[in-house]
């Protein structure tokens, strides 16, 4: 695993978990990314809104909205397709 690719994000208690950075997917206007937890036990994706302040900071936000994800992870799968083996 490539360290450039890692994010560290902070749980809903505060605690730092880390994550690899999938891809970035554009949809309907707004930007997701496709995050992967770097613990051995993880086999799903994390996807999260990304927003974006104006002093250039970057914020990662939950979707709600199971359609949404729903559409997003299908891009993702397609783009992906050929680097991991999905199963449904």
């Amino acid at each position: 695993m490539d360290n450039d690719n890692i994010i560290i994000l902070n749980d809903d208690e505060g605690n730092e978990v880390e994550f690899e950075f999938l891809d970035l997917i554009p949809y309907r206007g707004k930007e997701y990314v496709v995050l992967l937890p770097t613990s051995d036990d993880a086999d799903e994706v994390v996807i999260l809104q990304l927003e974006e302040a104006d002093d250039e900071t970057e914020s990662y936000l939950s979707v709600d909205n199971e359609l949404t994800l729903q559409a997003v992870f299908e891009i993702f799968k397609e783009k992906a397709k050929d680097t991991f083996n999905f199963v449904d």
